[in-house]
């Protein structure tokens, strides 16, 4: 690997975790680059967001499954970034379950961030999960990706209380301040190597 580590960063929101990964390059404190950013929502705010700050923003069509590209799609995918130079595959809020062809293509090369202390609460709305299950702490997690769902290898978690009178969306808010430190921490000690 480069110094500089080559990212290809795949969305399918806002792109807050995003902007946190593209606001720690542009202060000089993560060595990275990002190559190519991906949506499978074709007016993603990620997609916004990765234009407004000149970086190449794609479209994937998501085909007529509602959790995972169609293989050739995915296929498609792996290749566009293969050949942007990515060395790192960067889930930012994608919601769909990844795939042999760049699970294959990027091995033990896809990192995810979720809202949920795994392995608890794994799969969608898991800061709702957690309120309704009367949590007393949840936060987030950054894994590898493997082929289940939020099952791959855990490299970092950083804890947040659920308050008693916590809402999901005052506990998600509380969340996502932690993701956007922690991600970009995690790619800074994987770009130093730290990280395998």
């Amino acid at each position: 690997m480069s110094s500089t580590l080559k990212l290809g960063i795949l969305g399918s929101g806002k792109g807050s975790n995003f902007r946190a990964i593209a606001d720690a390059i542009a202060a000089g404190t993560l060595d990275a680059e990002v190559r190519v950013v991906a949506s499978d929502i074709e007016d993603a705010g990620i997609l916004t967001l990765a234009r407004e700050r000149g970086y190449r923003a794609e479209y994937i069509a998501p085909g007529r499954f509602k959790t995972k590209l169609e293989p050739e799609d995915e296929a498609r995918l792996a290749a566009m970034l293969r050949d942007a130079g990515v060395e790192l595959v960067v889930l930012a809020g994608y919601m769909r379950m990844i795939k042999p062809p760049l699970l294959d293509a990027f091995p033990s090369r896809i990192i995810n961030i979720h809202p949920s202390l795994l392995p608890a609460f794994p799969g969608l709305e898991s800061w709702r999960q957690a309120v309704e299950a009367k949590a007393t702490r949840s936060g987030c997690t950054v894994h590898f990706v493997d082929a289940g769902m939020d099952t791959g290898k855990i490299i970092a978690q950083a804890e947040v209380p659920v308050l008693p009178d916590d809402t999901a969306a005052t506990l998600h808010a509380r969340i996502q301040v932690e993701e956007h430190r922690l991600y970009p921490e995690v790619l800074r000690r994987i770009a130093a190597g730290e990280v395998t």
